[in-house]
């Protein structure tokens, strides 16, 4: 009678192993749903699932069930899904081009940010062009268009699709030269465009458009607020919105 009220006092010590391990595997699910795929390595996402299946080790010996296995040796790897590269190479390219137009960023010349459509680099039209003109002025923004360039070739973009989009205020334009805003910033997307072509980059990966006043990234009533809304974009586009 005794030894049987002994197994159940060690039974009952054991079963709070069982709730311990629900907490550990809530824990995963949870820091799983906040992990970003864009930004750590192969080895840093090693280094996560070690630190996983280290918990509780000093307490049991069990629950060490986060390891390869079979699908793994087939090099069926978390990292080797196509999402997961895909991922891999835009949080990439938006780092490269923080870098590459750091010097523009911090003068307000172009602006980097990146949404659900993909990265979106823009340029600044008073610097691009002319007031009114869809001319490139090439003595000031030669070095910047090279270097989205070279972004635009670079590996990392291989097969990645990029869309040249206008935008300007709302002020009217003049009809002896533009018949409206639509005009004017479909022209200067078309310029941009045609000139990253003429340095290499296939035009055949690009879409055009061009969206007069109806995008505007600031308010419309002040000097400021039309010069930031004055821009042309380039989308380095996510595969959900070619």
């Amino acid at each position: 009678m005794a030894k049987k009220k002994k197994r159940e006092a060690e039974e009952a010590k054991s079963e709070w192993i069982v709730t311990y391990s629900d907490m550990v595997t809530l824990m995963l699910c949870f820091f799983v749903a906040l992990f970003n795929p864009d930004d750590p390595s192969p080895t840093q996402l090693q280094q996560l699932i070690s630190a996983f299946n280290s918990i509780g080790m000093g307490a049991s010996t069990g629950g060490n069930t986060i390891s390869s296995g079979k699908s793994a040796d087939l090099g069926n790897t978390i990292m080797s899904l196509p999402s997961m590269e895909r991922g891999k190479s835009m949080g990439t390219a938006l780092k490269r081009a923080m870098s590459l137009f750091e010097p523009e960023i911090k003068s307000n010349k172009v602006r980097v940010t990146q949404t659900e459509r993909g990265v979106i680099i823009s340029l600044a039209s008073d610097l691009f062009f002319g007031p009114a003109s869809a001319e490139i002025n090439y003595e000031d923004s030669r070095d910047i268009l090279l270097r989205l360039g070279s972004l635009l070739n670079s590996q990392e973009l291989t097969g990645r699709r990029f869309r040249v989009e206008g935008h300007t205020d709302g002020s009217d334009t003049d009809p002896s030269i533009w018949p409206s805003n639509w005009e004017l910033s479909t022209a200067r997307s078309l310029a941009v465009l045609h000139y990253l072509a003429d340095i290499g980059v296939d035009e055949n990966r690009f879409q055009v458009a061009g969206f007069a006043a109806t995008m505007p990234i600031s308010r419309d009533d002040t000097p400021e607020g039309r010069a930031n809304n004055r821009r042309v974009d380039i989308v380095i586009l996510d595969e959900a919105h070619l």
